[in-house]
């Protein structure tokens, strides 16, 4: 399958990343061959770099560097958080309309096949910004709720840790639809089970603006929804609550 590139030239390219791919291959999924990182050397022909990282589960803008410096200086505009990243989700309930997430993340131990737990003594601060777009009332069972409550949401991160998102919105009690790590399986169970083609983890990093770390330019890149996430919104607006 062929990548949507959104920006190339000498030193970076971006891409809109599939829901489902990984960035690059890992330790926990080392039998996995398909990749970001080797579709887009096959497309470019060149090796690529990767700059930062969306988790598997999430679609939207993801850029690549063709050198080891060009990714090392433009990681550390990411690191530094002097990047500006916004996100698109859908979480459990009607979050509040606005606010601001301020809560530190520690590192996880992920191995496989144990129970995930915080590393203490790892903290680093996390904050996030948000907005609720949306709301949607769903005549489905949940639990023991005779109906569903999403909302629809636009979030900008300040920083980058591991599954900041995810993890936040599980922190205010809104998980994200779809999260099979940080979610609530009776909404992920319902939903899949109503609508099981546009089922997926519903986050996208829907745009990305960052200074090129050769020519200095301000490069601002925007990625549109996939079919599967656009078609799940389109089936939702019949129950949009005002």
């Amino acid at each position: 399958m062929i990548l949507e590139i959104l920006f190339q030239d000498d030193d970076l390219v971006a891409v809109n990343k599939p829901a489902g791919l990984l960035v690059h291959r890992t330790h926990l999924a080392k039998d996995e061959e398909d990749a970001v990182v080797q579709r887009l050397r096959d497309q470019t022909g060149k090796w690529v770099f990767p700059v930062h990282r969306l988790d598997r589960g999430t679609s939207g803008v993801l850029v690549m560097a063709f050198s080891p410096d060009v990714a090392r200086k433009l990681s550390t505009q990411f690191s530094e958080s002097q990047t500006q990243k916004t996100y698109h989700c859908l979480v459990r309930g009607y979050c509040n309309e606005s606010g601001v997430i301020d809560y530190p993340l520690a590192k996880l131990n992920e191995q496989k096949g144990r129970s995930r737990f915080k590393i203490e003594g790892t903290e680093k601060e996390a904050e996030t910004h948000f907005k609720r777009l949306d709301q949607f009332l769903l005549p489905i069972p949940v639990s023991r709720y005779d109906s569903m409550r999403l909302s629809w949401v636009e979030v900008i991160p300040k920083q980058g840790r591991k599954h900041q998102i995810r993890r936040h919105f599980k922190h205010l009690l809104n998980p994200l639809v779809g999260d099979t790590c940080y979610g609530c399986r009776h909404i992920n169970k319902a939903l899949k089970e109503v609508w099981p083609e546009e089922f997926r983890l519903m986050l996208h990093a829907s745009s990305l603006k960052f200074n090129h770390p050769i020519t200095n330019q301000v490069i601002a890149l925007h990625a549109n929804f996939n079919d599967k996430m656009m078609n799940m919104l389109n089936k939702l607006a019949s129950y949009r609550v005002s």
